[in-house]
């Protein structure tokens, strides 16, 4: 089960001495990464509440009881659920000579906020995502190798062809996808439905809930199931906290906090002092669409859905995403519209290169809009039939 970051994983400690901190949500792959690679290693499950004790005494005698005298490596799994997770891999780093130390966590809000000035100079994060459709389809076992070919293509010099032949079924696998999503779970166990259903519970509240992130439980499914229906669209925060009932600030901290735990991202406007440009609000995705169908409870056949344009947007876009974090690429990824309503969906910019990417699930003529603001970009035309 191949994964993109399998070699920068376990060439990090021939790079550095540095803590390495995996993150991502629950049931990405984490801890498979990481015992696949580091598979001599000691493993501390926090989950488990005899080692939850001990972690949290936070002092290293007691430490050195759970962990064997010369451990060259140790796992420590879904550190986010101690108290002060940065604290006790501080002891462990500071205090263990010789120690690597491997952590996991699935919300990067709790362990930035806990760990931003223990572990200062003592860690070096990585982001794991849902599968990209590369990883899935070599987990499917439909291609061999690993490769970036969604965002490669956008970047080279040349067009993108108008249709692509393909060696597999496209559209069933497109299909697939955009309906139930690229979690590991759904390769061996495809339209499992209840699987999503039962995940968007855990995520929401184990992950959220438990860590006292916020204090409003209801509030926050139903701000994440509004947020569902309203993929790709601009984000009101008026509007929500009207619908719901609620106060700006706390929609707002609360969209943050699913943000910060891997759930959704937002998309920022592109405009450079022009006048009639958007360029405050943002637009939301989710970074699984099967999470979002989830949410809706909606897994309809997808050519007799209204929202079949929005979800191959969503996909493509957090494919890009993915990719460009995997790859290193740099690109700084907006959206860009003008107030008369002329748009493109996604537009990537890195140093002078510019680049406007329209999205529709079928063909359509392209919107010359954004080329003729700007001369010097590059504009291309994906849909369902040569995304990949």
């Amino acid at each position: 089960m191949k994964r993109h970051l399998d070699s920068k994983i376990s060439q990090h400690f021939s790079n550095y001495k540095q803590i390495l901190i995996l993150l991502g949500s629950r049931q990405v792959g984490k801890t498979t990464i990481v015992r696949k690679i580091f598979s001599d290693a000691e493993y501390f499950l926090v989950d488990n509440e005899p080692i939850r004790k001990i972690l949290e005494s936070y002092d290293i005698e007691t430490y050195k009881t759970l962990i064997r005298k010369k451990a060259p490596l140790i796992i420590i799994d879904e550190i986010h659920l101690l108290s002060d997770p940065g604290r006790a891999a501080k002891i462990i780093y500071d205090q263990l000579d010789g120690v690597r130390l491997i952590i996991t966590g699935s919300s990067s809000l709790h362990i930035k906020n806990k760990t931003a000035e223990s572990l200062a100079g003592r860690k070096i994060d990585y982001k794991i995502y849902p599968l990209t459709f590369s990883e899935y389809l070599n987990q499917k076992g439909i291609e061999a190798d690993l490769n970036f070919n969604i965002l490669n293509k956008i970047i080279a010099d040349h067009e993108v062809s108008r249709d692509i032949p393909y060696r597999f079924d496209m559209e069933n696998i497109l299909h697939e996808v955009l309906l139930y999503g690229e979690y590991p779970h759904l390769v061996e166990h495809p339209r499992d439905r209840v699987y999503l259903e039962n995940f968007v519970d855990s995520l929401i509240f184990k992950d959220i809930i438990e860590l006292n992130l916020i204090e409003d439980k209801r509030l926050a499914k139903d701000l994440l199931k509004l947020l569902a229906w309203q993929i790709g669209n601009l984000i009101n925060y008026s509007e929500l906290a009207v619908a719901l009932k609620a106060d700006q600030r706390t929609i707002k901290r609360y969209i943050e906090i699913f943000e910060q735990s891997f759930i959704i991202f937002r998309l920022y406007p592109y405009a450079r002092n022009k006048r009639n440009e958007i360029s405050k609000a943002a637009k939301i995705f989710f970074y699984d669409t099967g999470v979002r169908n989830a949410l809706i409870d909606d897994f309809s056949d997808l050519e007799s859905r209204p929202d079949k344009g929005a979800l191959f947007e969503n996909f493509f876009i957090s494919e890009l995403v993915k990719q460009n974090s995997y790859q290193e690429t740099g690109y700084e990824l907006y959206y860009w519209r003008t107030k008369q309503g002329s748009d493109i969906d996604v537009v990537l910019e890195k140093g002078q290169q510019l680049i406007g990417v329209e999205l529709k699930y079928r063909r359509k003529a392209i919107n010359k809009a954004f080329q003729n603001r700007y001369p010097a970009a590059k504009t291309r035309m994906i849909t369902a039939s040569n995304f990949y």
